[in-house]
């Protein structure tokens, strides 16, 4: 057994040692809290070190443990992109395990203590469904994460969050049922559940088409792709915001994984419509991700609907992937898969840092409704300047982690531009078009949620006594912040490492993606990118106008004091200040039609209008039923029971002559059988 399976065993270990330990300690809530909060912190140290040694050197890591059912040995299986998933969801555990030390004691009285046995049972079931090599594991794996993150969404225990967490529950099953039927398929193909007999096997075009629609329904569910993302603004809302930062960060990945294990692994992709089907799914996405996000108040919800923009746009890089696959350009797909999976992990980053600033605003305003915050900038700066960080990581402005892996999407998609085949040609074009304006609307969208929240005045009694958070808090933000910026300024150290994982899943020779500091756009590239060299100009941009007012401040007159905002005669009131809803009512008159369309795509909603339907049905059926069967029935009850009373004599003699017609009859009955 290898170091990096021993240490990826030992982290799974930490994390149920410290599931059931905070559970036996859950009535002393504040010890179960540090005991959840350090396991998850150990047992991601543990993850991170069992997957680099991996992603570092390459190759295939694997170890098989027998069980008495030759169909369900367990097969621990690292190759490069298992490892790199469980990088970044250790990363991240380690990020909201810190900020759960002092946040969760906000839910004490609330099942605090429960909460860490679902929290590292959660965390502990992803590492082992991204690290698993069997199907008949990875679907017990997989159910017992989505019943632990139900279980999360549940904690507030009010309407709301029980609504959630059953929409939740039933899109989440109905994925398993999908992926479970592909797997089916498989193993009656092959006569096995091991994922490597997957891989050998010469499936029909029709049983792969099958199978891949079938795994990209229910892994697309996870993942929250339209229209299966119904529960997601539901869900990741109702959850604790530490909680949220896993989900959407890292949890919505493991619908990528499976879909890219799946089409690209077991499938191979030798299909160019799986390519094409990805592609044109996560296009739509993520337009229709931010236009809803646009629309919002609520900001967790607004960041779950970003959930939805940018899973949009890491499935536009693996789709590019999948298509330079099934034409046998690997190039074209090494880069398609490298713009995908480095926005994974760039995703993980900045939408974990804003769901914890978010949990930060919460755990001092108690509201998610950013009409009522509001001048938060000046009272609470150390989250003020990491969600900036955030926000702007999330709009992909460079020299920050977004804008790289984005500029990479954008290079493998000009590439599939110039394919020779005429539907890529058409698909290339209008991919970069949506991606364009999905950019657009994402920094219009974070500037509405920093605007309304941290600048101005405050829009409420809370919002003006607001304070920073305890330190463990705002250090995870941190942590998180200044990965943003590595992620993007560092791009030329991360990419070759993303590149492996790319070039092993394209199954091509990895090649030179970075030079000098500067980052290429693939081989022979026409296009260099130098993020260091953007982050000095762009710092120059910010600092010059500064030293310019410093050199010519003694030649100015003295500054004015302004006094309080002119509001054109009237004195100036809180409720003049710009909201959330006003800003962006243009555009959602623009995009009317559209908005509308969320209520046609939304499997919440349609869920809703089958429920109401049903009760609706049922009570014009039930009348019908009553009036001529239920009731007709029990009113000639009365007369039959009239007519047999005589049978009751009160005489013992009669009640035994009535048993022994009985045994009688059924001797008879025997008799007339044989």
């Amino acid at each position: 057994m290898s170091d990096s399976i021993i240490l990826l065993l030992l982290s799974l270990a930490t994390y149920t040692i410290g599931a059931f330990t905070s559970l036996i300690w859950r009535k002393q809530e504040k010890p179960s809290i540090y005991i959840a909060g350090m396991s998850s912190i150990i047992g991601g140290v543990l993850g991170l070190a069992s997957s680099l040694a991996v992603l570092f050197n390459g190759g295939v890591e694997s170890h098989t443990v027998s069980t008495p059912y030759a169909f369900a040995n367990y097969v621990i299986y690292l190759d490069g992109l298992s490892a790199f998933m469980v990088f970044v969801i250790s990363l991240l555990v380690i990020v909201s395990a810190i900020y759960s030390l002092d946040y969760v004691k906000e839910y004490i009285g609330k099942g605090a203590g429960s909460m860490g046995f679902f929290m590292n049972l959660f965390i502990a079931s992803m590492i082992a469904v991204v690290t698993v090599d069997n199907a008949f594991w990875f679907l017990v794996f997989f159910e017992l994460m989505s019943l632990a993150s139900y279980f999360l969404v549940l904690t507030e225990q009010d309407k709301k969050a029980i609504n959630a967490g059953l929409l939740y529950f039933f899109i989440a099953h109905a994925g398993s049922v999908f992926i479970m039927i592909a797997f089916f398929l498989c193993y009656r193909e092959t006569g096995s559940l091991d994922f490597d007999t997957f891989r050998q096997a010469n499936f029909s075009p029709i049983t792969a088409f099958t199978v891949f629609v079938l795994a990209f329904l229910g892994f697309g569910a996870k993942a929250g792709m339209v229209p299966l993302h119904g529960w997601l603004p539901q869900a990741h809302p109702a959850a604790p915001s530490h909680a949220s930062a896993l989900m959407s960060g890292v949890m919505v990945k493991i619908g990528i994984f499976g879909i890219i294990k799946v089409g690209v692994d077991i499938l191979h992709s030798t299909n160019l419509w799986f390519g094409v089907i990805v592609l044109s799914v996560g296009a739509i996405s993520s337009v229709l991700g931010v236009l809803y996000a646009i629309a919002e108040h609520d900001i967790k919800r607004l960041l779950a609907y970003h959930t939805v923009e940018n899973v949009g746009i890491i499935m536009m890089g693996v789709g590019v992937g999948m298509i330079g696959m099934a034409i046998n350009q690997p190039t074209l797909a090494a880069i398609g898969f490298l713009g995908g999976l480095y926005h994974l992990l760039n995703h993980a980053v900045f939408k974990g840092l804003l769901f914890l600033g978010a949990g930060s605003i919460m755990y001092r305003l108690h509201t998610k409704d950013m009409d009522l915050m509001g001048g938060l900038g000046k009272l609470m700066p150390y989250t003020a300047l990491c969600f900036l960080i955030g926000t702007m990581a999330i709009s992909a402005l460079p020299p920050f982690n977004g804008f790289v892996s984005e500029w990479f999407t954008y290079q493998s998609l000009f590439s599939l531009s110039h394919s020779e085949h005429a539907i890529l040609h058409i698909l290339g074009p209008i991919a970069i078009v949506m991606l364009a304006l999905t950019g657009a609307l994402a920094a219009l969208c974070f500037v509405k949620v920093y605007g309304i929240s941290f600048s101005g005045a405050p829009r409420s009694e809370k919002a003006a006594q607001a304070t920073e958070v305890p330190k463990t808090m705002w250090f995870a933000m941190g942590i998180l912040a200044g990965l943003c910026i590595l992620l993007g300024i560092g791009a030329s150290i991360i990419a070759p490492i993303i590149l492996n994982v790319s070039a092993s899943l394209a199954q091509t020779q990895s090649f030179v993606i970075a030079e000098k500091g500067m980052v290429l756009s693939g081989e022979n590239a026409t296009t260099l990118l130098s993020t260091p060299m953007l982050a000095i100009m762009l710092l120059a941009c910010i600092t010059l106008p500064f030293i310019y007012y410093a050199c010519t401040k003694p030649s100015r007159l003295p500054d004015q004091n302004k006094g309080t905002p002119w509001a054109c005669g009237y004195e100036y009131e809180r409720e003049m200040s710009l909201s959330s809803g006003n800003f962006t009512r243009p555009l959602r008159v623009m995009f009317k039609p559209l908005y509308l369309l969320r209520q046609r795509l939304s499997v919440s909603e349609l869920s809703q209008r089958v429920i109401a339907q049903s009760i609706s049905l049922s009570s014009k059926v039930e009348p019908v039923w009553e009036e001529n069967i239920t009731m007709p029935t029990a009113n000639k009850i009365p007369y039959l029971a009239e007519k047999i009373r005589w049978l009751q004599q009160g005489d013992f003699r009669v009640y035994c002559l009535y048993f022994v017609i009985t045994l009688v009859v059924l001797l008879f009955s025997l008799t007339i059988l044989k």
